[in-house]
């Protein structure tokens, strides 16, 4: 493996942008290639099978490119796919964790879990909880109508306003705490944090998932300690999407909104 070749990351579509800005903001010196598969999104509503070959078929993709290191950014495809892979491939594989264990840590009451149905019902996650002294503060709610609204409809507010209270009018009008656990969802948060008038906490897994990659990197000699990117002018983002050219540029200005802090 070389140090000088890029991170692959993918996700279902358009929601693990969110994690390549969180790498790129601790691991400013890499170079990363992203593939969104919203051609095939959601993965949620799949079988365990559908993702895992989906998940197989971009993993081959990646190292057809000569990643060094592969991010799951979904958590979806992390649970159904995750252990398969590293079986596979010679290179790292990091996935997605729900952020509950700092969530309770941080809440006295229930914290909710808001996740595709899937991630919520494997063994990855229910041994999560399982292993937490207060697991049993953690309750369940899947939202797979969310991520098609941020594949789909991000552009319109009032789409996506409405969207968000009416699935919170329904299921969760008295929530205190909430993990994301669907990277789509972290384009909702302003959405979220404005139906509770700011008096909730999000929390999300990116940064863990970009921590831990670091240190595999650093423990592997992997990690990049010089800018050849900026000195050479390479491309340091490469973005690629299986449903369009147009989706292509959508994930362009959505990774630019999320510089913004927007």
């Amino acid at each position: 493996m070389d140090k000088y070749s890029k991170i692959g990351i993918f996700d279902s579509g358009l929601g693990g942008l969110s994690v390549l800005n969180t790498l790129e903001g601790l691991l400013s010196k890499e170079g990363f290639i992203y593939i969104g598969d919203s051609l095939n999104a959601p993965y949620g509503t799949r079988s365990k099978e559908e993702v895992f070959e989906l998940s197989k078929k971009i993993c081959d993709d990646l190292v057809s490119k000569d990643v060094k290191a592969i991010v799951i950014a979904c958590n979806t495809a992390t649970s159904a796919a995750v252990l398969k892979l590293r079986d596979m491939y010679d290179i790292p594989i990091v996935g997605m964790e729900p952020a509950v264990k700092p969530a309770l840590r941080q809440s006295e009451g229930q914290v909710v879990v808001l996740a595709t149905e899937m991630t919520l019902k494997e063994e990855k996650f229910l041994k999560l909880v399982d292993h937490i002294d207060d697991g049993y503060r953690v309750a369940k709610m899947p939202a797979p109508e969310w991520v098609d609204c941020v594949e789909n409809h991000l552009h319109d507010e009032d789409f996506v306003k409405n969207c968000v209270d009416s699935f919170l009018d329904e299921k969760l009008p008295s929530a205190q705490n909430l993990v994301l656990g669907c990277t789509h969802f972290i384009f909702l948060s302003d959405y979220i944090k404005r139906y509770y008038n700011d008096k909730i906490e999000l929390f999300d897994g990116n940064m863990g998932t970009a921590l831990q990659l670091k240190n595999t990197l650093e423990s592997m000699k992997l990690l990049l300690d010089e800018d050849i990117y900026q000195a050479s002018e390479l491309e340091r983002i490469e973005i690629y999407n299986s449903k369009s050219d147009e989706y292509v540029e959508k994930s362009k200005d959505l990774l630019k909104t999320l510089k913004r802090g927007k």
